[in-house]
């Protein structure tokens, strides 16, 4: 076995039954499916004992009643995400797969995430919350055009828009509102769009994004054939290594463990700035984190069980 794999178990019986939670109740329910089934597959391949199971569908508690020993969690944005499934894991006593309630608490709010990172002294984009009684033009001049608009607490670029006069403001706004009560506006950083994938205090290769779309929405996510992803993403090992050693301090300071992901903005400089954190990464066939994992040396397979791995490990 590689030094790279040295975390996979040897022998799959050792995860007992095992919960592939997927699905869920939120706006990503599509794509929890898409990364749920993919897990699944992967971990059964490997000869562990694994089921689907949809918290939207069956209460979270029958997981004690059936016997699950643990649980891999594939479910994206609210009740998956946010800490809520990760409180009611623990209060059952099951050992699951990623950060744990405060972390991903955090992590899931894009206000409070760039709060604790400001805090650290990490570099993020200069942002204002927004409501009913901005002032729109007022936080324009300072932002500029054009900015981003988006709901802090959804995943995915769900409820994002791109904003680029006066005019498209406030109804990006309302637009987002619909989705979340707190809303931000986000300064442009416009050098390339990177991402580095975290595994076991890892920080693995970072994958530079390059959307056809105008921004990386939720199209260009999970469903466009032209998105172009870059692994190595062409940084200089000096950026690599700063762009590392950010990400895994950025997710150190929102609590994280296990595995996650930390995307980032570059601006024309060559400057990195931190954007937000994903606490339960997309597992799909468009992923980046499986992309990163491959890059230094993982096979899909290996990723899971190496994941799943880090639950025995508390």
């Amino acid at each position: 076995m590689r030094n790279k794999e040295a975390l996979v178990t040897t022998d799959v019986k050792l995860f007992g039954k095992v919960a592939v939670l997927m699905g869920g109740p939120s706006a990503e329910r599509e794509i929890s499916l898409l990364s749920g089934n993919a897990v699944l597959a992967a971990l059964r391949a490997a000869g562990v004992d694994a089921y689907a199971f949809d918290p939207a569908e069956r209460p979270v508690w029958e997981l004690r009643q059936e016997g699950f020993t643990r649980a891999f969690i594939t479910l994206h944005g609210r009740f998956g995400e946010d800490g809520t499934v990760q409180g009611a894991l623990e209060a059952l006593g099951i050992p699951y797969t990623g950060c744990g309630v405060l972390a991903s608490a955090i992590g899931m709010d894009k206000w409070r995430t760039k709060l604790l990172w400001q805090a650290a002294g990490l570099p993020v984009p200069d942002f204002c919350m927004l409501d009913e009684h901005s002032d729109f033009e007022q936080i324009a001049q300072r932002l500029g055009f054009p900015l981003f608009v988006k709901p802090a607490c959804e995943g995915s670029s769900l409820g994002v828009t791109k904003v680029r006069s006066l005019a498209e403001f406030r109804p990006a706004f309302e637009a987002a509102r619909k989705l979340d009560k707190l809303v931000m506006a986000e300064r442009f950083i416009g050098g390339g769009e990177y991402t580095c994938a975290i595994l076991g205090g890892r920080a693995l290769p970072s994958v530079k994004i390059e959307p056809a779309s105008d921004f990386y929405d939720y199209e260009a996510k999970y469903f466009r054939d032209d998105t172009v992803y870059r692994c190595p993403s062409g940084l200089s090992a000096e950026m690599e290594a700063q762009v590392g050693a950010y990400a895994l301090r950025g997710f150190e300071v929102l609590g994280g463990k296990g595995w996650g992901r930390v995307d980032f903005l570059m601006d024309e400089a060559g400057l990195p700035y931190l954007l937000e954190a994903n606490t339960a990464p997309g597992m799909t066939s468009h992923s980046l984190v499986p992309m990163a994992a491959r890059a230094a040396g993982y096979s899909f397979e290996t990723l899971c069980l190496a994941i799943l791995e880090q639950t025995k490990r508390d």
